[in-house]
């Protein structure tokens, strides 16, 4: 239901008051109130702007819609950036993940290039050793030798990575003394062949030259172990070879 206005209230009033005092004024012979104190008194009045019902419904339910919009519209924004970091983030992650696997491929093929490089030198070293090692009959005989002659003959005739461990066997067996005779075995020479005959087969000269005694020694630990260094490993296990 509406509710009158202040406004029309005073208007009505007014109205009424002037019809009023109209008929008194000329009942009595009185002069009419002009109509413009009316309209300045009337405009005086403070007017109230009464809004029915069903439309303030309507407004709230506007407003309302309004800020479920902004709301959304503010979910949405701050869904997007998060969205967008989340993207960016990913993004940082795939492409350190990218460069570690990157990285960790070209070090092991660095790794792997590195390890055949040496091998490929380790194998060269060892062919140009033994194409390099000279023969027992390349030596010219000598009355006598001293450790170290004996010692740089077998450097020369022993390939380079089987050296030590050549050397390991004859310091144990002989002390590089290519004298060297065992009392109760008679085992003799640098290698300690038994019995020291079998060093024939390498020159007759085995008794006095070092070079016959190297020779026969190194085809023996080839034959029977593989290599020199095949001989040593029995010997660490065995004590003799």
């Amino acid at each position: 239901m509406s509710r009158i206005s202040v406004r029309g209230f005073a208007v009505a009033s007014a109205t009424a008051v002037t019809t009023v005092g109209a008929v008194v004024g000329v009942a009595s012979g009185s002069t009419q109130v002009p109509d413009d104190n009316f309209e300045a008194a009337a405009a005086d009045t403070t007017l109230l702007a009464d809004v029915p019902l069903g439309q303030q419904a309507g407004v709230q339910v506007s407003s309302l819609t309004q800020q479920a919009d902004a709301q959304a519209a503010a979910a949405d924004s701050a869904a997007q950036k998060s969205a967008e970091e989340a993207a960016r983030l990913q993004a940082a992650k795939d492409a350190t993940a990218k460069k570690e696997a990157a990285d960790a491929e070209a070090k092991e093929k660095a790794e792997k290039e590195a390890k055949e490089k040496a091998e490929r030198e380790k194998k060269e070293e060892e062919r140009a050793s033994r194409s390099a090692t000279r023969s027992a009959s390349e030596f010219a005989p000598q009355s006598s030798y001293s450790v170290s002659d004996v010692q740089a003959m077998a450097r020369q005739m022993v390939p380079g990575d089987q050296f030590q461990c050549f050397s390991n066997i004859v310091n144990h067996e002989s002390t590089w003394n290519y004298r060297a005779t065992n009392a109760s075995s008679g085992a003799y020479g640098l290698v300690q062949a038994l019995p020291g005959s079998k060093m024939a087969s390498a020159g007759a000269d085995w008794r006095s030259n070092p070079a016959t005694q190297i020779k026969w020694g190194l085809n023996y630990m080839n034959e029977r172990y593989g290599s020199p260094c095949g001989a040593w490993s029995f010997w660490q296990a065995n004590s003799w070879y």
